[in-house]
């Protein structure tokens, strides 16, 4: 059963029957929102990226994205660039796959971002999500709709992080400016 989380909610990342989950990805979806035109309605390619950026103790020590597909640990991996979009409420356009049990103890945060590389802004973008699997066994656990159609180039989505001997998934959700992860930064670090 997904549960459609609201902005600021956090949900604990163990199995149904018990148990902590061990693999889970983190998915991104969307689509082009139609423009009317001359001609009429038409849509244009939007380039959209999902980071990773690994924290230990609010100090970033590693990313994942798709410049660095996996991170250094190799706990993190991402699946690789999606150019144009289109999964929308379907299937993952990009997904960033977290091995919980190889992510190295110091590592208490993982924050997950999405940004235009391109400038285009959300106001193009409709039926944005991301969601967090079971890598398991498919299941959807969790679904966070990306508020769509604000002036900004990018949204800080989610985090997970460590809650005493397991881990937790938090929705954020905030909008921000910049084309690259490092770019979000300063709208990252006050999440931690």
């Amino acid at each position: 059963m997904t549960v459609n989380m609201t902005k600021g909610q956090a949900i604990s990342l163990e199995k149904q029957g018990g148990g902590s989950l061990t693999q889970v990805r983190m998915g991104l979806g969307w689509q082009a929102a139609p423009r009317r035109g001359l001609f009429g309605k038409r849509t244009q390619e939007i380039d959209l990226d999902a980071s990773a950026v690994l924290f230990a103790d609010k100090q970033p020590v590693d990313v994942v994205f798709f410049r660095h597909l996996v991170s250094d640990d190799g706990s993190v991996k991402h699946t690789g660039d999606n150019l144009v979009g289109g999964a929308g409420q379907g299937g993952d356009d990009e997904a960033i796959l977290v091995d919980l049990q190889r992510v190295p103890v110091h590592i208490d945060t993982i924050v997950f971002t999405v940004n235009s590389f391109t400038g285009q802004t959300f106001q193009e973008v409709q039926n944005a999500f991301c969601r967090i699997v079971d890598e398991t066994n498919g299941q959807e656990l969790a679904r966070y709709t990306l508020d769509g159609g604000g002036n900004y180039t990018a949204q800080i989505m989610a985090k997970v992080h460590r809650v005493g001997s397991g881990w937790q998934m938090t929705a954020l959700g905030n909008p921000a400016n910049g084309r690259t992860f490092q770019d979000l930064m300063p709208a990252i670090l006050p999440h931690l």
